[in-house]
């Protein structure tokens, strides 16, 4: 893909060069709105006024970093609909069966060889992470995302995050600490990596 040139198609006018940089970003940018938002329908909709907000702002991306500017982008909407949530707290609606189950997000299920025991292990797992995750202060939330979900070093994530690379790299630390403290409530669906040793530290 020849992103330079796609930007500038889309400046001239060109949607379809600009859809072209949607589909390119689309799942980075989801991930990101995901893991900042915790909700699938909430991320969605996140990505869609990023998306919206990229094509109206367009003019303004001044080079650079064609990735680092969009997922600022998302990442303030998702503050944007965050703020409003604090404002205006909303209950998710989660589907269900004709007898009244909640239906299990299916999201974080990939591998399709997996075994059903394995892909319930690896959905619950992924839920625990998400959970840990959305516990974490909005400034903590957003820099673990970045740095590592999404592999972003540390300085596009202080450009992304407009926060100082040293601010970055300490709430990165105690952020990471603060999941890894989290996840020993689950600790039975945790890899040996990821479990305190000492039973006093759970």
């Amino acid at each position: 893909m020849d992103e330079q040139a796609l930007i500038q198609e889309a400046l001239d006018g060109n949607l379809d060069a600009f859809n072209g940089l949607v589909l390119h970003y689309q799942d980075i940018v989801y991930n990101v709105a995901y893991r900042v938002m915790g909700e699938p329908g909430a991320a969605s909709d996140a990505c869609q006024e990023a998306f919206i907000s990229a094509y109206q702002k367009l003019h303004q991306y001044r080079g650079g970093s064609f990735k680092s500017w969009l997922l600022r982008i998302v990442t303030n909407a998702c503050y944007d609909e965050l703020r409003r949530r604090q404002r205006r707290p909303i209950t998710p609606l989660l589907p269900e069966t004709d007898d009244g189950e909640i239906v299990e997000d299916p999201f974080w299920i990939e591998d399709d060889q997996a075994s059903p025991e394995k892909q319930t292990e690896q959905a619950e797992l992924e839920k625990a992470i998400q959970r840990c995750i959305s516990a974490l202060e909005e400034k903590f939330r957003t820099v673990l995302v970045l740095v590592d979900i999404e592999g972003l070093d540390y300085e596009a994530a202080s450009q992304i995050a407009k926060t100082p690379l040293g601010t970055v790299k300490s709430r990165l630390a105690r952020a990471r600490s603060r999941v890894q403290e989290c996840l020993q409530d689950f600790w039975e669906l945790l890899p040996d990596i990821f479990r305190l040793n000492d039973e006093e530290e759970r």
